[in-house]
């Protein structure tokens, strides 16, 4: 299949808003390529050569693409940088001066699907002390042979701004669409949320059906999508909607990973984001390894920091330090760790995650030995409540404990693990929850403001956006100007380079027009005083009332960034609208609803 059709799909993709048309334009596109490339293309349209899990990078910055493009295109590398600095995409400059250089009829061979995939793996590969020169020679390879659209996603695809708009939603969306039908989605969406391999449910699909699809299985080295809990604002209401008995568990301030032991192929651990983190916890996995009885198994826990003199859990912001990427010797020394662990999804070939919870936690509280080292591993403090006075003593105890506060867990029949859902089978309760406003919320960054005065030559404020799965868009909810200290405004223009956007993604709705646009990719918690009803935010845009959304009054970045984070994981648009029937009667907020909600 010839590269420049799939460019076709891409760019038609991305040149639409709404998540019904993408999803069209991609079962067109699935039903058009062969089974044995569908995973390969589905992976291309997300930047990746492998599922999102797998770590392996291109290793490619915009200055050597630049380079290639310069030495492709002929055009003097000074222009080249500074078209770059003007569009903040080298896809649009390698678009336009391949176009220019087409047009002198550059001599070049039809760019085949297999090309490229055998091209970008050599790039992946690449490595020693030549491989930088080695990257560009292959890239300047493929751009000789590409048009002018090629060209544009290649560079994107190896400088990781390959984001055309359609999420997992939407590509579930046209896999039922071409190859099955509205009502087999949720067996696809179950496969995909027990493997994060959307290529491996495809290609299954395409060249097998559903009755393949049934077939795939939670196995270790696959990721899980994790299960979500919801929010209440009341013990006696989590109570009530538990029917007056429900596990508690302390809910530690740490860093929640998914283990994927084996007694002979070692430990993965992975996010709830599905960054691989087992190096930053190596000494975390051994004790797993160690300690397991039987020969493989994918449990949860928390990381938290530890004080081994005292045995006292650290704040979140000491386990933070075992994200470095670099020295992780000197950090696992530095900061040590233990993870509490609270369920178990998969056990000697078999499959926990459609158990019951009481019988999850039974079991994995049978899995691990208590043989020395026992300290780094331990299980999530757990009691059975039936009334509020119990709850609110677990609640106080867990505090007193230094965690964040506490998980509420079904025990009925139905308490099955739920991979990549939210329900109220879970709910959490926070100690910072208050009547007037519950949790911090986990938003996307989808705009920047220049600074002014001692913030001017940076961003001084940010439009953030909260997600809506059904329509797969950020929909904005406040303009986040405080909470950000120096040493984080100097950092934030790197981290959002590479999602920088020429224009108003077609993925974010938006009133608000900022200096500045980004496509959906970096989360920051925010935490504010209210919600009210906003005559300039999108967010739930007419569910209160007509012609305005709802937002956040006095935002205020909490210094947590969420990498942990996809921005599909952040705080949905039909939350928002839930904390804001929960405040009830809120003090200092305007009757009518009519209040600037970032004031």
């Amino acid at each position: 299949m010839r590269f420049e059709e799939i460019a076709g799909f891409f760019d038609r993709v991305e040149s639409t808003g709404g998540r019904l048309e993408m999803a069209a334009i991609l079962a067109e596109l699935f039903r058009s390529v062969p089974v044995g490339e569908l995973g390969a293309v589905i992976n291309l349209s997300s930047g990746r050569l492998h599922p999102e899990y797998d770590s392996r990078e291109f290793g490619m910055a915009d200055k050597l693409v630049l380079r290639a493009i310069s030495s492709v295109a002929g055009v003097d590398q000074k222009k080249v940088d500074e078209m770059a600095i003007a569009t903040g995409d080298p896809g649009a400059v390698a678009e336009t001066l391949i176009a220019k250089k087409k047009q002198m009829t550059l001599f070049s061979e039809p760019l085949t699907l297999e090309n490229v995939l055998r091209s970008l793996a050599e790039i992946e590969a690449a490595s020693g002390k030549d491989s930088q020169d080695k990257k560009m020679k292959i890239l300047s390879r493929l751009l000789h042979d590409s048009g002018p659209l090629e060209a544009r996603y290649l560079c994107r695809i190896v400088t990781g701004r390959m984001r055309v708009g359609a999420g997992a939603m939407t590509v579930m969306d046209a896999l039922s669409s071409a190859f099955a039908t509205r009502e087999d989605r949720p067996e696809i969406e179950r496969a995909y949320n027990i493997t994060c391999d959307m290529g491996l449910v495809a290609e299954t699909l395409a060249g097998e059906g559903l009755d393949g699809v049934r077939k795939i299985a939670v196995r270790v080295g696959s990721p899980i999508k994790v299960m979500l809990a919801e929010r209440l604002r009341s013990l006696p209401d989590i109570m009530e909607r538990m029917g007056g008995r429900c596990a508690f568990e302390y809910k530690y301030d740490g860093i929640r990973v998914q283990a994927h032991i084996s007694k002979d192929g070692g430990v993965r651990m992975y996010s709830r984001r599905l960054e691989d983190l087992s190096d930053n916890f190596s000494d975390v996995g051994e004790s797993l390894q160690a300690q397991l009885m039987g020969r493989e198994a994918i449990v949860e826990g928390e990381c938290v920091a530890f004080d081994p003199t005292t045995g006292q859990i650290q704040p979140f912001q000491n386990v933070t330090h075992r994200r470095r990427k670099n020295d992780m010797s000197s950090a696992i020394e530095a900061v040590p760790v233990r993870i509490f662990l609270f369920d178990l999804l998969y056990y000697d070939g078999n499959d926990y995650t459609m158990v019951p919870y009481p019988e999850r936690r039974a079991k994995l509280e049978s899995v691990f030995s208590k043989a020395d080292g026992f300290d780094r591993v331990g299980y999530s403090e757990q009691t059975i409540v039936d009334s509020p006075e119990g709850a609110q003593e677990f609640f106080d105890r867990s505090v007193a404990s230094r965690c964040e506060g506490i998980m509420a867990k079904s025990l009925a029949d139905e308490s099955i693990y739920k991979a990549g859902a939210r329900g109220f089978l879970w709910i959490k309760y926070k100690k910072d929850y208050t009547a007037a406003l519950v949790d911090t919320f986990d938003l996307a960054v989808v705009g920047a403001f220049y600074g002014m005065g001692k913030r001017a030559g940076v961003y001084g404020a940010l439009l953030m956006a909260a997600y809506d799965p059904d329509s797969g868009k950020w929909y904005t909810t406040c303009k986040l100007g405080t909470g950000f200290d120096d040493a984080f405004l100097a950092t934030l223009p790197g981290m959002l380079e590479s999602f920088k956007s020429e224009g108003k993604p077609s993925s974010v709705s938006a009133e608000m027009v900022p200096d500045v646009w980004f496509i959906p990719g970096v989360v920051l918690e925010v935490t504010a005083a209210d919600i009210s009803i906003s005559p300039i935010h999108t967010a739930a845009y007419g569910a209160v009332k007509e012609g305005a959304g709802l937002g956040l009054r006095f935002p205020r970045f909490t210094g947590r960034v969420r990498d942990d984070k996809d921005p599909e994981q952040c705080t949905t648009v039909g939350e928002v609208k839930e904390f804001y029937d929960l405040q009830g009667e809120r003090d200092g907020s305007d009757p009518d609803g009519d209040m600037d909600a970032d004031e």
